[in-house]
């Protein structure tokens, strides 16, 4: 039987040699990519990996004769690259194993699964106006994954956990985060990123171009890093208190007392060279108790904090129309041990703290993963104002990694603060990409981030995503650190995702075009 050559893969080359891998081979090939992709998230943090990685995408895509292949290939990098990246989540399937490890293989798989027929949609897209044997035909792909994660982004509330744009974290190039945004950089970052290798494979000028561009992006992030050093002189003291209270073990009365007792312990300890904190900060769900409804402990925590205000992650609870109501909520305590203006959370995990499609969902036993029978929405974000601090936007746990919620419409804080229980991710993976993205919201407003996390990485990142100070994971202690000033609005944070999304459509109506006119001859 005569084997019909694929688009793009005329001629003896790397798309060729997949091409004879056939249907099979080729989706192997896919998973490989996406996971060398992986490698360049946190914490490995080596973004060389996609130069290697990304090529391979675009010579999978060459190979594929029709819309359904190209899709098969698309959800293989997407899974990928997913699973390898999300493996973490099964962590939080271990806290209670008994009951839930069953569950882990499923959640670990199935997940990626789901995320990965974003990629297949980018892929199918790509391949319906690919402009076979063109090297430009990096950019209609491009822009397809880029609209693809998007689409993530807010798709059944939303998942935009790793996007390719964050293995720029530890380089000046995520500094074009500040004016292009997550999804600008991803755009660049696929558009760009294949053009040193599939230039020397197809046209040296384009490897040249891609080199110069990926040089340029580095330049103007390390000017911009150069431009002004992290502004700390002046900025009020805080202190971040971690306790390091494992997962599975805070909930229960001996062990919660223990931990209770290392928060007093470190927000009444002396006050360091930087004098005394303006505020304390405990992180998500820091204590085993309701301070809404406990005055006497109140009482004991603004005695241990000396005067200033502690800004507590716990639960809080009110009746309303005769119907119970749990908030996961940031509490501050003032040193009167009254309270203070509360927030909760407004993004709620899916599965974790509230049940999707409950009537459906809850007769198969996915109620028992919810706990209290699900937490009640807040309003949204807004700000925080406390006596004694800047005005400030809380955000509680994984809503930092929603970057067109982190702060308030039409009002900019002075600074953003997150308290997170990142114990749920386990050592490696979870919780250094949650840091990371948190330094990257810090770069697209302009805007210090402020950190407490239960078992750590508690962190103090100046507007340009620097961590001046930091508490490493699984270590109980406090840091004091200063406050870093705000910049004035980034682009991105007087803008948002519309350049970005804007610049994607665009490429895509221009391929769609050029391919249409081709066709047309």
């Amino acid at each position: 039987m005569r084997q019909v050559t694929p688009p793009g893969a005329d001629a003896a080359g790397p798309a060729e040699w997949l091409a004879a891998h056939g249907r099979w081979g080729q989706l192997g090939y896919a998973v490989l990519a996406g996971a060398v992709m992986t490698l360049g998230q946190a914490p490995v943090s080596q973004p060389w990996a996609m130069f290697l990685a990304l090529p391979m995408m675009v010579w999978l895509l060459d190979t594929a004769p029709t819309m359904r292949r190209a899709a098969l290939i698309g959800w293989g990098v997407g899974f990928g690259y997913f699973v390898t990246g999300l493996y973490w989540i099964g962590y939080a399937f271990l806290v209670d194993a008994a009951q839930f490890a069953w569950m882990m293989p499923f959640a670990v798989t199935l997940l990626p699964a789901f995320l990965g027929l974003f990629w297949a949609a980018a892929f199918a897209l790509a391949r319906r106006i690919w402009p076979a044997g063109r090297i430009w035909r990096v950019l209609p792909l491009a822009a397809c994954v880029t609209l693809a994660e998007y689409a993530r982004a807010h798709v059944l509330t939303g998942f935009p956990w790793g996007l390719p744009g964050y293995a720029w974290v530890e380089t000046p190039v995520v500094q074009a985060g500040s004016w292009a945004g997550p999804y600008g950089v991803t755009f660049l970052t696929l558009a760009l990123v294949p053009l040193p290798i599939l230039g020397l494979v197809e046209r040296w000028q384009a490897a040249v171009a891609g080199v110069l561009a990926v040089a340029a992006l580095w330049s103007i992030g390390a000017v911009r890093l150069a431009d002004q050093p992290a502004a700390t002189g002046g900025g009020q003291v805080l202190r971040i208190v971690q306790p390091d209270a494992e997962q599975k073990l805070k909930w229960e009365p001996a062990h919660a007392r223990k931990f209770y007792a290392r928060l007093l312990k470190d927000t009444a300890a002396p006050p360091g060279p930087l004098g005394p904190p303006a505020a304390v900060i405990w992180p998500e769900t820091s204590v085993a108790f309701l301070p809404g409804y406990k005055p006497e402990r109140r009482a004991e925590i603004a005695a241990a904090a000396g005067g200033a205000p502690v800004l507590i992650g716990a639960l809080h609870a009110r009746l309303w129309n005769g119907e119970e109501q749990w908030f996961n909520a940031l509490l501050p305590i003032l040193p009167d041990a009254s309270m203070g203006q509360r927030y909760d959370k407004h993004h709620l995990v899916p599965f974790g703290e509230y049940l999707p499609y409950p009537s459906v969902l809850g007769p198969l036993g996915f109620r028992h993963l919810v706990r209290q029978g699900g937490f009640t929405p807040g309003d949204g974000p807004h700000l925080i104002h406390v006596p004694g601090l800047p005005p400030f936007s809380a955000l509680i746990c994984y809503e930092m990694i929603f970057p067109d919620e982190v702060v308030p419409p039409d009002q900019r804080p002075d600074w953003i603060l997150q308290v997170t229980n990142d114990a749920w991710f386990g050592s490696y993976g979870g919780p250094q990409q949650h840091l990371a993205q948190a330094r990257i919201r810090a770069i697209e407003q302009g805007l210090p981030v402020v950190r407490a996390a239960n078992t750590g990485i508690s962190a103090v990142i100046d507007p340009k995503g620097r961590v001046t100070a930091s508490l490493p994971l699984h270590t109980a202690g406090h840091i004091d650190a200063r406050l870093p000033a705000p910049l004035a609005p980034t682009l991105y944070a007087r803008h948002g995702d519309l350049p970005a999304m804007v610049l994607a459509l665009l490429t895509l109506f221009a391929s769609a075009r050029h391919t249409a006119r081709r066709r047309e001859i």
